[in-house]
């Protein structure tokens, strides 16, 4: 009768397993035979350095500051029909309002999400999303704002609901226009002057005052 005995596994051994098995999934291991300098990037280097300078530079900060600005200036939402990309009057006004405010700072980029209700599928909704935000790129393009500095994103579609509900919901069928950024040529970017932009006087609309003269309360003031 033959007698089982426990068989060990050195730690050494499951050790060298282990890293064995690290070697074939984790670049940084596969890469460890290899001479100095052949894995430079593998993927993330370069992000965190861009990190790294805006949020030295300030960048960061001051993009968030525009866009807490332009969120508070001008409706960043626009809505749409069932089933739509096309701009209805209203849409159009508040786009209008948003390209005002665009012009004045030509330094700055933006990006327009687009969103839908539940209604559907979610790769169609995806494809509505997007044929949305373009819609809104396309009007504020028409408005004199170079569209290289404009961005029609991949759309949330339905991932992003405003009203959670599986039925139809206006509210839910939007764009969002954000800043995303600072436009990278520009002398003012280049010599990183930033909060010069960010803290410029503008105007509200790039419509002057009205000079028309009518009556005034005064008009309708009686003798005592």
């Amino acid at each position: 009768m033959a007698i089982q005995k426990n068989i060990r596994i050195p730690v050494a051994l499951t050790g060298i397993a282990l890293l064995t098995a690290c070697a074939t999934s984790d670049p940084i291991y596969s890469a460890f035979n290899r001479e100095a300098g052949a894995l430079i990037d593998t993927g993330n280097f370069g992000n965190a350095t861009m990190n790294n300078v805006q949020i030295m530079s300030g960048e960061k900060s001051y993009t968030y500051n525009l866009a807490q600005r332009f969120a508070g200036d001008v409706m960043t939402t626009v809505n749409f029909a069932f089933n739509s990309a096309v701009l209805d009057a209203g849409a159009r006004d508040t786009l209008r309002e948003q390209a005002n405010w665009i012009r004045q700072f030509p330094e700055v980029s933006f990006r327009v999400y687009g969103h839908t209700d539940a209604v559907g599928s979610e790769a169609y909704n995806k494809r509505l999303g997007l044929r949305r935000a373009h819609a809104v790129v396309d009007f504020l393009a028409s408005q004199g704002i170079s569209k290289s500095r404009l961005e029609a994103v991949v759309s949330f579609g339905e991932t992003q609901p405003l009203i959670v509900t599986e039925g139809r919901e206006r509210r839910n069928r939007r764009t969002v226009t954000e800043v995303s950024g600072f436009v990278g040529s520009h002398p003012s970017v280049l010599e990183g002057r930033y909060a010069e932009i960010i803290y410029r006087e503008y105007i509200n609309s790039a419509v002057p005052p009205s000079r028309l003269t009518g009556i005034v309360g005064a008009d309708f003031e009686t003798e005592r």
